[in-house]
């Protein structure tokens, strides 16, 4: 059972301008956002997927997501980096929501104040959480030793639980959580980004780290599943990282009218706000960021009702993600034209979202991976049986889940 109301000390107007305030310098000093994380931590923002029974806030997806978009007004590259941990708690809650206590580890640990951050990503794997290149060697008791490259490990700086996978010697696929402490794992320190820098999301290398059999939570077979696992993490993933990307859009609006506000035409002695085409730029943006907040809001619903979308809820989730990331670009760009040259410089808030909105495209799924999981639902995947419609295949082993692009296919394939 989840909360519907979020608290109200939660992520206050002065809090998130303490945030917006130290925002430059971290993304200028490519630094850890610390005083914004140990703020979060106080606040039990970490537990905020926990059930209140477990120590947590008992939120739901749709709080959550709320709460997300507007810490990203103030701090795009610190919720980006807390996305991560929350995509964890959330897909645990999510499961448990529909009788499926495999991760209960992962809100017990985050209720005790253990932070979790995501090891999915790997060079050169396009397949995603359906295939690995880490190595998992059996360790005789249930456990796993694993051995690789896991790449843009956000929160590095902090993280206590890692959850990576591996494939086995018998070709399956072992998930489960390291913990920090246990070692086999080293941080290359090499995060060094255009935008979204605060998230430290730096290459984790993998000797031999083990995870003990009671921190294994799935082996499933190499190749598409249909798991809950796998449907709880694309969920999570791909609705958090909208929130996000709607709190820069809504930010880069508000900028984009104190500019227009602000600025005095020399040509007509007037406010730049009573310029037409400064008035349609303005108007766009609005109307493609209006589109946008339901979107999401009904989707976070959705899971939080536990609504039974069979093999749409693939190309729903990717379609939201995709017109987040799309919307949140159109708008900034909108923005910076409205507020001109001085945004340009990269000290300037604008410019910092300029740069951050980018990384949006990198996130899975990309446009084209999105266009190929909602071709599959419609047309059938290559090679099968030819569809009319949603009935004509699609879903997890359909080709219209993560194979058409699932958490992290695209940032594998930017390394």
């Amino acid at each position: 059972m989840v909360t519907t109301e979020v608290p109200a000390p939660l992520l206050s107007a002065d809090l998130l301008e303490r945030f917006r305030a130290r925002a430059a310098g971290y993304d200028a000093a490519n630094a850890f956002p610390q005083e914004d994380f140990d703020e979060l931590v106080a606040l039990g923002y970490l537990r905020a997927a926990v059930p209140v029974a477990q120590g947590g806030l008992g939120l739901g997806m749709r709080q959550i997501a709320a709460l997300q978009s507007r810490l990203a007004t103030a701090a795009p590259a610190t919720a980006l980096a807390v996305n991560m941990h929350l995509v964890w708690t959330v897909t645990a809650s999510l499961l448990a929501a529909r009788g499926d206590d495999s991760l209960r580890l992962v809100l017990d640990d985050a209720a005790a104040g253990e932070v979790f951050a995501f090891g999915v990503s790997e060079p050169g794997n396009d397949l995603v959480l359906f295939d690995s290149v880490t190595e998992a060697a059996p360790d005789g008791a249930g456990g796993y030793r694993y051995t690789g490259t896991k790449i843009f490990t956000s929160l590095s700086p902090v993280w206590t639980r890692l959850g990576v996978f591996g494939r086995t010697p018998s070709d399956e696929i072992a998930h489960g959580f390291l913990r920090r402490d246990d070692g086999g794992h080293e941080s290359l320190g090499d995060w060094d980004t255009v935008g979204m820098r605060a998230t430290q999301s730096h290459t984790t290398r993998l000797t031999g780290a083990h995870v003990p059999a009671s921190r294994i939570v799935r082996v499933l077979p190499v190749g598409p599943s249909a798991d809950p696992l796998v449907f709880g993490i694309f969920a999570a993933f791909e609705t958090l990282v909208a929130a996000v990307y709607r709190g820069i859009a809504r930010r880069a609006l508000d900028l984009a009218v104190e500019a227009a506000t602000a600025r005095t035409s020399r040509r007509t002695g007037e406010s730049t706000a009573a310029d037409p085409v400064v008035r349609w730029r303005i108007a766009d943006a609005a109307i493609d960021l209006d589109g946008l907040e339901p979107q999401v809001d009904t989707i976070a619903q959705e899971l939080d009702d536990l609504v039974d979308n069979g093999p749409d809820w693939f190309p729903r989730l990717v379609g939201l993600k995709v017109r987040a990331t799309e919307t949140a670009t159109r708008v900034v760009d909108r923005a910076v034209t409205v507020a001109g040259g001085s945004s340009y410089r990269a000290d300037t808030e604008l410019g910092r979202l300029y740069r951050d909105v980018l990384a949006g495209r990198f996130h899975p799924s990309s446009t084209d991976s999105a266009h190929a999981t909602v071709a599959s639902r419609w047309l059938g995947p290559v090679g099968g049986p030819a569809g009319g419609g949603p009935t004509g295949g699609g879903g997890p082993t359909g080709g219209g889940g993560p194979t058409g692009g699932g958490p992290d296919a695209e940032a594998a394939d930017e390394r």
